[in-house]
């Protein structure tokens, strides 16, 4: 895989799985009644907690498979199913109204600061985890940074490049909220979403065709595991 292809697949991956359009309604559910700083500032925790905390399995990810002695090949093959199981509901179901009734107003006058602070911390769960982090984006994580190592440094760096891209994204269309709600309305979020779902599905299915392929000798295709290479 060369570095432009990580680079894509990777953000691919991560922003279906993190799904920042999808969760537009979600988070402007969270913030309601809340003004305009405040909720730019919830944003940018929400970011920098999702940047850390992947950032943190990108780097240890692959060392906590050695210690349990999980191989590369099962991962990817557990990972998908994850993945797999996660697009799949995302396709069936509206994800903009799960925790639509989680979320209240604040009520009382409070500073940016304070009342991000204080949201953040009620927000962590479910809605940072495990609705934007969850078992498929460290799942996801974990296998491009085994990609990314045969990359040498540049490829682990890259990988922190598209977290960090992703993260920013995601704040962006936080920031963006009010607007993208108006112009999609609740029938453009959805379909926003079951796109997304549809994507993730195909990239679980590859992920269990290359760890079924590495697991085994001749049972996969070569041009099933990396059919674009194939054609090069």
């Amino acid at each position: 895989m060369s570095q432009a292809e990580l680079a894509v697949n990777f953000f691919v991956a991560l922003f279906a799985l993190i799904d920042p359009i999808g969760n537009v309604p979600l988070f402007a559910a969270a913030t309601i009644g809340a003004a305009s700083a405040g909720r730019r500032m919830v944003a940018v925790y929400i970011g920098l907690f999702v940047l850390a905390f992947l950032v943190f399995f990108y780097f240890t990810g692959v060392s906590l498979l050695e210690f349990f002695g999980i191989s590369m090949p099962a991962f990817r093959i557990a990972g998908g199913i994850i993945l797999f199981i996660l697009g799949l509901d995302m396709v069936r179901d509206d994800f903009t109204t799960m925790f639509a009734d989680a979320a209240e107003g604040e009520g009382e006058v409070l500073s940016a600061r304070v009342y991000a602070k204080k949201r953040f911390e009620r927000l962590i769960v479910p809605f940072a985890m495990p609705l934007l982090i969850g078992p498929g984006a460290i799942s996801t994580v974990i296998i491009y940074a085994s990609e990314a190592k045969h990359l040498g440094l540049a490829g682990m760096a890259l990988g922190v490049g598209v977290i960090a891209a992703v993260s920013v994204v995601l704040v962006a269309t936080f920031w963006a909220a009010p607007v993208i709600s108006k112009v999609l309305g609740r029938i453009g979020m959805s379909i926003v979403v079951r796109v997304l779902g549809l994507i993730l599905c195909a990239l679980a299915v590859q992920f269990v065709l290359i760890g079924v392929g590495d697991a085994t000798r001749g049972l996969i295709r070569a041009d099933a595991k990396a059919p674009y290479a194939a054609e090069k």
